[in-house]
């Protein structure tokens, strides 16, 4: 048997090898001559598994680490009798933490106290609904929007997406891409959309480019109809529109799922998932050797500050997103290598806090975001 593998995907190393022939190449050298005699394929979205691809190769089983597929064309593959597998949630924690330090900081920036704002999240599975939780945790109202829920579980936990563009003083979106169809995502952020609206919100895209229409969105900056944007997912990757970047808050290379964490478990997903079909007897198998915080303890001081500054730090301890957003600035011609040797990041749940002089509010709160407090 013979595996290719990313050779971007971490922790896998080693793993397959005592069953396969395993072979680990760049994504974009996953050619159709390269697959031909491969049996499977462990990939990520910059690795397109489609016709031209994968027509005449001896590929039976394609997992992605991602949560993303639209890079498999899934109708060629049913057609042709390969079964595929994505990692629903690998990431989830991860994209919650980016969307959290981009509020946090953002607000920090700009003097605002977001619990007397509305953010409206668009697309609650299991990214959305984390960030939502999140928005709550940091005292936000909270308008969920989801057709494809709303329509399955009934509407008295959903909002139209007209409510969210008039009501939402920030909005942050979380949906799959759809081109056509009743759940239609490509270019939902549209001159439409963004026209004055009722409250010139934030925008946030952490889950595909092709969510925001390129032109209006930076037509909507200039003219003031938004009052800001974080943009992680962008149109036409690797090659970024830079004069949006240049009116972004915060822009980065499409690596808000980047965590250690999130690697981990899209690792997991897809070996278990190799190992299943193949039989090969390593269902449970899990990465061992996911590195600790450089610093996994966190020291927060709550005497004489307010609540959103406290939880800022123990977020802020973890994931700066004005790291990222300079690295972008600084080599916008190395967005790929800005992902591939993205540096180590840890979830929340990777941390502890010791106390001093914060209440028992803001402990609450700090445990529901993932955190361990320290007895003390």
């Amino acid at each position: 048997m013979k595996i290719i593998i990313d050779n971007k995907i971490p922790y896998i190393n080693g793993v397959l090898e005592p069953y396969a022939e395993v072979v680990y190449l760049p994504g974009s050298q996953t050619t159709a001559e390269v697959v031909k005699d491969a049996d499977a394929l462990i990939t990520r979205t910059r690795t397109l598994c489609n016709e031209t691809v994968l027509r005449d190769s001896n590929v039976k089983f394609i997992a992605t680490a991602t949560i993303g597929f639209d890079h498999i064309d899934t109708e060629y593959c049913k057609a042709a009798g390969i079964e595929w597998v994505n990692a629903p949630g690998c990431n989830s924690e991860s994209v919650n933490q980016y969307v959290s330090s981009a509020l946090l900081s953002y607000a920090k920036h700009n003097g605002i106290e977001l619990a007397r704002k509305t953010i409206g999240v668009v697309g609650v599975g299991q990214v959305g609904s984390k960030v939502a939780k999140t928005c709550e945790i940091l005292g936000m109202k909270v308008l969920l929007n989801d057709p494809p829920r709303e329509r399955a579980e009934g509407s008295s936990k959903f909002v139209s997406l007209e409510t969210i563009r008039e009501q939402a003083d920030m909005i942050s979106f979380h949906v799959p891409l759809n081109r056509q169809g009743i759940d239609k995502t490509f270019h939902m952020a549209d001159a439409g959309f963004i026209q004055n609206p009722g409250k010139k919100p934030l925008l946030i895209n952490t889950c595909r480019g092709e969510i925001f229409d390129t032109e209006a969105v930076r037509r909507a900056r200039v003219t003031g109809d938004i009052s800001g944007l974080v943009i992680d997912c962008w149109e036409n990757e690797p090659d970024i529109n830079l004069d949006l970047l240049g009116r972004v808050d915060f822009g980065t290379a499409h690596i808000a799922g980047y965590s250690r964490d999130g690697k981990a478990n899209g690792t997991k997903t897809s070996v278990q998932a190799i190992s299943r079909f193949f039989k090969l007897g390593i269902d449970d198998w899990e990465p061992r050797d996911v590195a600790a915080p450089s610093n996994p303890v966190i020291d927060l001081d709550g005497r004489h500050r307010p609540q959103q500054a406290v939880l800022a730090d123990a977020v802020l301890a973890t994931y700066q997103i004005e790291n990222d957003d300079k690295a972008l600035r600084n080599g916008t011609h190395l967005f790929e290598q800005l992902r591939g040797d993205y540096p180590a990041r840890r979830e929340f749940a990777a941390y502890s806090i010791r106390t001093d002089g914060v209440d028992i509010e803001t402990k609450v709160k700090l445990e529901k975001l993932g955190f361990s407090l320290l007895p003390g």
